[in-house]
């Protein structure tokens, strides 16, 4: 029996919101439904398709 109850689900706000390669919870990005951290993001950005502009 654990001493704890499990932690409560979130709906909205940076908790909410996880990295789907890795979990992560910081630095989601979201935009075009992407849902991954920014560190994923940098190494599979070009394997998906965006190109970095100078």
């Amino acid at each position: 029996m654990g001493k704890y109850r499990p932690p409560r689900t979130r709906f909205y706000g940076k908790g909410s919101r996880r990295c789907r390669r890795c979990g992560s919870r910081d630095a989601v990005i979201q935009k075009y439904g992407l849902m991954l951290c920014r560190q994923c993001f940098r190494e599979i950005a070009s394997s998906i398709g965006f190109r970095k502009y100078n």
